[in-house]
């Protein structure tokens, strides 16, 4: 998470116009048939690892990963740290009115922080060039963008020239979760890399996404057995 804040830092001192993924395991299946959502992963400035199996393949086939990255834990440290670096934030995403409570829970967590801007993402191809305008007038720092993978990731890649945003990132329920609209799992199942299986329970629709996981570990297994031929 340390080295995730420093670098998003960086970005964002450097006005970069970047983008970041927050990839679990979902994500990473979905990409294997997704060819332009592989071709945004690959091309994003850092993808960090949302998710107990993103940091389980990782040692599995060999590779250094010290620990889990979770989107909503990377956007509340960077809010945390907004205040005294005079960042100016935007909440896109998520239900009409949820980008609302999320801006007034942002203000009551972090005294100081600048959320610039809010906007449902309830919206048509003919509101895009309304809601890129928007954008770009209330100058944000760092655009957190909630509307769920794969369509946050295609859209803030697509229009991330002219957002010229320093940092994009996609940040799925997170606006939800700050919102009270939605539950996060409770720390003792985070901690025990749980935190899928409770989504899972209180969202019965994510349950047939929820196979991509078994899936993932068998693409995983086969990856390691073709690196050892």
């Amino acid at each position: 998470m340390a080295q995730a804040v420093s670098q998003v830092q960086d970005y964002m001192d450097e006005k970069k116009n970047v983008l970041i993924a927050t990839a679990n395991a979902e994500m990473i299946m979905r990409a294997t048939h997704d060819q332009e959502l592989r071709d945004i992963l690959n091309d994003a400035a850092l993808v960090v690892p949302d998710g107990a199996g993103t940091v389980w393949a990782a040692h599995h086939l060999g590779y250094e990963m010290p620990e889990r990255v979770a989107g909503f834990d990377l956007a509340q440290e960077l809010m945390r740290i907004a205040p005294s670096k005079k960042q100016r934030i935007f909440f896109f995403g998520s239900a009409p009115g949820v980008a609302e409570k999320a801006k007034a829970k942002a203000e009551e967590l972090y005294p100081g922080i600048e959320i610039v801007g809010v906007r449902n993402g309830y919206f048509s191809a003919q509101d895009e060039p309304e809601i890129i305008a928007e954008i770009k007038a209330a100058k944000p720092d760092l655009l957190l963008a909630a509307l769920g993978v794969p369509k946050q990731e295609k859209w803030l890649y697509q229009h991330k020239e002219e957002l010229g945003v320093p940092v994009s990132i996609g940040v799925g329920g997170t606006l939800d979760v700050m919102a009270g609209v939605m539950k996060r799992a409770p720390l003792w199942m985070q901690k025990a890399k749980l935190e899928w299986l409770f989504r899972g329970a209180l969202q019965p629709k994510r349950a047939g996404r929820l196979m991509a996981l078994p899936k993932f570990v068998l693409k995983v297994h086969a990856s390691k057995n073709k690196k050892r031929v």
